[in-house]
């Protein structure tokens, strides 16, 4: 199959973003992962690693709506000003008092809180302007070029975290993920103004009654509720993540360098599923193939917990990341697809809610049983856990299984 440009690269607005885009996941990788190390060179209890999933996901939960409400009746694109520009502040105060040797836990968890709030703002918005950039046939391949972006940055970021930390110093990590938002803030000075479809002038205007509308239109969709639930559940007990330090440390025996390759090892099977996936022209049987590849994820996570070799660890790491890109794409398209534009940015917060929320709840528990029953078994009961939810999913909402991805299409998007 010869290789050719993606169509959503030919738009001038989405190739902007999609580029600033990837500089900037790759600095904001490298200080999730940095972050993780710290917490452990600060203290050796895996109920702090935990700590830092709390932190990231009690704003989530507190904001989302709220941020939802903002994209769908503010300039999107002003609200990404904003959010780029606090969260590349915070990336410089973690940076400051790494450098001056005055951090500590709650500082950590206080930032990364902070973080969390500008994110609950910010990805609302970034997801549902991309709808904005391109025209509904594209839309699929749109989601697969964000998730390259995503782990493109996702491998380079953990990979010279483990680097820059052996080799500069903590403080690097922080410092290079401020400099690296001025790439997405670039690409939104260049792309300029974006139509959009709002409610009302466009100002700033949040109701009570906007926030419910957007919890009734999840309700009545059951795929798209179910690929949330699916999501959520999903993450929540198979995320692994929070615990790397610990394998790499005490149970792999290695140092901050393989720690970083094991961290974009995930990212890396992502990656090479989503370049895949990019040079299709449709995905056939998504529902299905949606729901096989949660199940992959789920026993590639069982593997990770009882790998003690570094080979077969960055093997089970690869699979449990080529299996969620897959997922998430398909995801993201249905979500994106049967959702009007004009409520597309409070479906998004509520989509919020369940994969950021899984993901960081998976965190505090993973932190909780490995604190009880030790790092390995918290991974392989979280595996059978996201089995197990798969099947109940997949028989409560047959609508998911049978979903096939050429069903009527609600909303459309504009092209640039």
């Amino acid at each position: 199959m010869p290789l050719h440009i993606p169509p959503s690269l030919h738009h001038r607005s989405f190739r902007l973003l999609w580029i600033g885009q990837a500089i900037s996941v790759a600095g904001s990788q490298m200080q999730i992962w940095a972050l993780l190390w710290h917490v452990r060179l600060l203290t050796d209890q895996p109920i702090a690693l935990g700590g830092i999933g709390l932190a990231r996901i009690l704003p989530v939960i507190l904001f989302s709506l709220l941020g939802g409400a903002v994209a769908d009746s503010a300039n999107r694109r002003r609200v990404l000003f904003v959010t780029q520009t606090v969260m590349a502040f915070v990336a410089l105060v973690l940076a400051w008092l790494t450098f001056k040797g005055q951090i500590t836990l709650w500082q950590i968890y206080a930032l990364t809180a902070i973080q969390a709030m500008a994110v609950a703002f910010d990805l609302p918005a970034r997801q549902a302007l991309i709808p904005n950039l391109v025209p509904a046939k594209d839309l699929s391949n749109a989601f697969s070029m964000q998730s390259i972006a995503l782990q493109v940055g996702s491998i380079i970021g953990p990979a010279l975290s483990g680097l820059v930390i052996a080799y500069w110093g903590q403080y690097y990590t922080y410092l290079i993920n401020a400099v690296s938002f001025l790439a997405v803030i670039v690409a939104l000075l260049l792309i300029g103004s974006i139509p959009q479809r709002t409610r009302g002038s466009g100002r700033i205007q949040i109701k009570y009654v906007d926030i419910i509308e957007g919890v009734r239109f999840i309700l009545k969709q059951p795929v798209i509720l179910s690929s949330m639930m699916l999501d959520f559940f999903a993450t929540f007990f198979s995320s692994a993540n929070t615990l790397m330090p610990i394998f790499a440390r005490d149970i792999l025996k290695v140092g901050a360098v393989e720690y970083g390759w094991l961290s974009a090892a995930q990212s890396i099977g992502a990656m090479a599923a989503a370049s895949i996936i990019s040079q299709l022209r449709e995905i056939k049987r998504q529902g299905r193939t949606l729901l096989i590849s949660v199940i992959a994820f789920g026993f590639a996570t069982i593997l990770f917990g009882v790998s003690r070799s570094f080979n077969l660890a960055m093997i089970a790491l690869v699979i449990i990341g080529a299996s969620d890109s897959v997922s998430a794409i398909i995801r993201n398209t249905i979500r994106q697809l049967q959702t009007p534009d004009y409520i597309r940015g409070r479906m998004t917060s509520i989509n919020q809610i369940f994969f950021l929320g899984g993901p960081q709840l998976g965190e505090v528990e993973a932190g909780l049983v490995a604190q009880l029953l030790g790092a390995p078994i918290a991974v392989i009961t979280g595996g059978i856990g996201c089995l197990l939810a798969v099947g109940w999913i997949a028989q409560r909402w047959p609508q998911l299984r049978n979903y096939n991805g050429d069903e009527p299409i609600e909303a459309g998007a504009m092209a640039d």
